[in-house]
């Protein structure tokens, strides 16, 4: 089982690299990319920060669609089953995030509450669960899934044990949300004195009083500057320099930014994202905001349809590569187009018009606002998509992750084809 896991890691290890990996290994550039790999290589995101509600406004879901998705923390790929039952292809290269969206697969075919199940996956911080996992759940996992599950981290525990600990705090995302909060409360702000405000208003305040202050100190601009300090957001160097290039005041104006969106733009008692972010968990009763999935009341329906799902390690492209044509309703690739070179976005996109349907969706997000694709993917095969600009901006200032600073929505003619 041990040999399993190490070869699940190096897959991942080694997707990564082709992804990430571009300059001459000595170099700095080289060693940021080196160092990212390998940051990126274990779980990453326990929750993932794209906001579900938008993508279902973009894509409109209908029953039976094909849905082409990266993982990730598979929050959004059950997430839209609750629009249609539609059938998913979940496709990631990290080996942790698969282990994940089968877990909690497995354990939709085995609960029979919603009560079990948000115990396990929305408060996430219960002994029972890791009893659950073992007498119910691992015997219905893969054995790829289960030996990631049943492996044994660096402090000796096994992984599974995170649902018994506060999973949300764990994984790259939750770690690096932890130091933020160390850090900021080490230079005398508070993020969590957010979750007392009551209304737009007091957000704003709070934000003024608490967060706004800490980019204004010497530390935080030194970190700002360092590529591989922002690593536990998962923005690998291209990404960085992309959005070091968004906006006058470089890297430290565009997480500014950011930060004062998801504190002031959106009501926090609505807002999943901003309590992770400032409570580092998902708000307990009846009203607590959730992803779509954890809702008790699509709990049913996600129980049901949650066998249309499917998950595959490695990447979109070679994924499509092997699709028959024009059998794929929609796309939902992420921000990974930030990460990939001319020549890889021209093989995604050659294998999404081969396989996409007379009008079929793609949906991504980019860490700047701009368009990322004119120029680079050849004309001849964007020119057979819409990009809908006036809906794409207006989906963005709605995605309550705050974090992107572009989406978009490219839509097939259905008379194209």
């Amino acid at each position: 089982m041990a040999q399993t896991a190490r070869t699940v890691r190096r897959t991942t290890t080694l997707g990564l690299s082709t992804a990430v990996q571009r300059s001459k290994p000595l170099s700095k550039a080289g060693l940021l990319e080196w160092l990212f790999t390998r940051a990126f290589s274990g779980l990453v995101y326990p929750q993932i920060w794209e906001d579900p509600v938008v993508d279902m406004d973009a894509l409109a879901l209908k029953a039976d669609d094909h849905v082409v998705a990266i993982a990730s923390g598979s929050c959004n790929i059950l997430s839209y089953l609750t629009a249609a039952p539609v059938r998913i292809s979940a496709v990631d290269l990290n080996g942790a995030h698969i282990a994940l969206g089968r877990l909690k697969l497995a354990a939709l075919a085995r609960m029979g509450s919603h009560d079990d199940f948000l115990r396990f996956f929305g408060r996430a911080e219960d002994a029972a669960n890791v009893a659950v996992y073992d007498r119910e759940i691992a015997p219905q996992l893969d054995a790829v899934s289960r030996s990631y599950w049943e492996g044994r981290g660096l402090n000796g525990r096994r992984r599974i044990s995170l649902f018994a600990k506060g999973f949300y705090r764990y994984g790259l995302l939750g770690r690096f949300i932890g130091t933020g909060h160390l850090l900021a409360r080490l230079l005398g702000a508070n993020p969590k004195a957010m979750l007392a405000a009551r209304d737009l208003a007091e957000q704003r305040a709070l934000y003024e009083r608490h967060l706004a202050p800490v980019f204004e100190r010497k530390l935080v601009r030194w970190l700002v500057r360092q590529p591989a300090s922002l690593y536990g957001l998962g923005i690998p160097p291209a990404q960085y320099a992309a959005l070091a290039a968004d906006g006058d005041e470089g890297m430290l104006g565009a997480l500014r930014l950011r930060l004062e969106r998801l504190a002031c733009d959106f009501p926090l008692a609505d807002n999943y994202f901003a309590q992770q972010a400032f409570g580092r968990r998902y708000a307990q009763g009846p009203d607590a905001a959730l992803p779509p999935y954890l809702q008790p009341r699509h709990f049913e329906a996600v129980k049901a349809r949650a066998g249309a799902v499917g998950y595959r390690q490695g990447s979109v492209t070679t994924y499509l590569e092997e699709q028959p044509a024009k059998s794929c309703d929609a796309y939902v690739l992420l921000d990974a187009q930030d990460w990939m070179n001319d020549a890889e976005l021209t093989a995604l996109w050659t294998q999404i018009t081969r396989t996409a349907k007379p009008g079929a969706r793609v949906i991504f997000r980019t860490a700047a606002d701009e368009r990322l694709l004119p120029g680079r993917v050849p004309a001849a095969i964007l020119d057979q998509w819409r990009y809908e600009e006036a809906r794409s901006r207006a989906l963005c200032r709605q995605d309550r992750s705050a974090i992107y600073g572009g989406f978009h929505l490219y839509v097939l003619p259905e008379a194209a084809a």
